[in-house]
């Protein structure tokens, strides 16, 4: 099957290099350029199926990549962004978010969701996708949080310590065939 997947535009939170796993933050006025030029670079790609975070800044996204086309829309929790925890609302400097992104470390805390149990929830989901809907092509609107599963779901995971250089950026296109 294919699958398309899409991070969601820009947010203010983007902008000033603030951490938002379930933070509901909206699109800011580049992250909604950001959609609609994602929107021109899908027009002429057959999708059958998206399925998206429940989060604002992903349905946002979605809603604009699908106007005018009418393509079935999925809203799923279980691709929402990782649950950051206490780290929610930080900036990435201020604690040691290499090693929350280490499948190695394997790091645990009071609150944030551990990265091998966040890897197990976007793996059970894309096991789910890749059984109901084979003979479609799917595209995901979700998080660059992710993108970093869904990337070793397909590619394997890579050995090195942090996986964070595999996360899409904003509006960011990538597409697997599993």
């Amino acid at each position: 099957m294919e699958l398309y997947i899409v991070r969601h535009g820009q947010t203010d939170w983007n902008l000033h290099s603030k951490i938002q796993g379930k933070a509901d933050i909206s699109l800011n006025s580049k992250g909604i350029k950001q959609a609609k030029e994602t929107k021109e670079k899908l027009k002429n790609i057959q999708i059958d199926l998206i399925i998206c975070s429940r989060l604002k800044r992903a349905k946002e996204t979605a809603l604009i990549i699908n106007k005018d086309r009418n393509i079935p829309i999925i809203y799923d929790e279980q691709i929402s962004e990782r649950d950051f925890g206490e780290f929610e609302g930080m900036n990435a400097e201020d604690f040691d978010y290499e090693g929350f992104w280490s499948y190695k470390q394997n790091m645990q805390f009071k609150y944030a969701e551990n990265i091998k149990d966040f890897f197990n929830r976007i793996y059970s989901k894309l096991d789910k996708i890749k059984e109901e809907y084979s003979s479609k092509k799917v595209l995901l609107v979700c998080h660059g949080g992710v993108s970093i599963p869904v990337d070793c779901y397909s590619n394997g995971i890579p050995n090195q310590d942090s996986l964070l250089n595999l996360a899409l950026d904003n509006c960011e296109i990538r597409t697997y065939h599993i």
